[in-house]
């Protein structure tokens, strides 16, 4: 049996994902749109699992990302707005950490006050489901659960993030 330190799977596992890279660019998969969102059950930093259908009735926004992710680490700011000012307004804020431990997501939203909620696809599966070709990528989903839209790259500002979320709320 080959064990593997933790500090080279986390190299490997972020040399795959560079790969794959930062997305910089919109790069819809418009196979996906209209159609209804994968499944997940993943534990959150708050030790809880949650599961996309326990937001059946309510507009989703999804954020995959990474900690090492330049544009990601940008990005979050906006969506800490975003998830501030609009949760109030029915907006479920999902952030899936990619490929990291518990403790990375942890010691990153304690670094950056994140108070949203924070998923750990350690494994990877959930990033599989959807098809993650680069880091960041929204999914917008409906309170039916049907991807209304997708963004690979980062968003330039909150501004545009509002607009889009014209897509998904009543």
């Amino acid at each position: 049996m080959i064990r593997i330190s933790r500090a080279v799977l986390m190299l490997i596992l972020a040399s795959f994902l560079l790969v794959a890279g930062c997305a910089t660019e919109t790069e819809p998969r418009e196979s996906q749109i209209g159609n209804l969102a994968p499944e997940f059950n993943l534990l959150g930093l708050d030790g809880n699992y949650t599961s996309l259908n326990s937001f059946r009735g309510e507009p989703v926004l999804l954020y995959f990302c990474t900690t090492w992710c330049e544009p990601c680490r940008t990005e979050m700011l906006y969506f800490k707005q975003i998830y501030d000012e609009w949760t109030d307004k029915g907006l479920v804020l999902l952030t899936i950490n990619v490929g990291e431990s518990l403790t990375i997501a942890r010691d990153f939203a304690e670094e950056t006050g994140i108070t949203m909620p924070v998923l750990v696809d350690h494994s990877m599966v959930t990033h599989k489901r959807y098809e993650i070709t680069g880091m960041p990528t929204t999914y917008l989903i409906d309170e039916d659960g049907v991807i209304k839209d997708i963004r690979v790259g980062s968003f330039p500002d909150k501004q545009t993030i509002e607009q889009s979320l014209g897509k998904i709320m009543p």
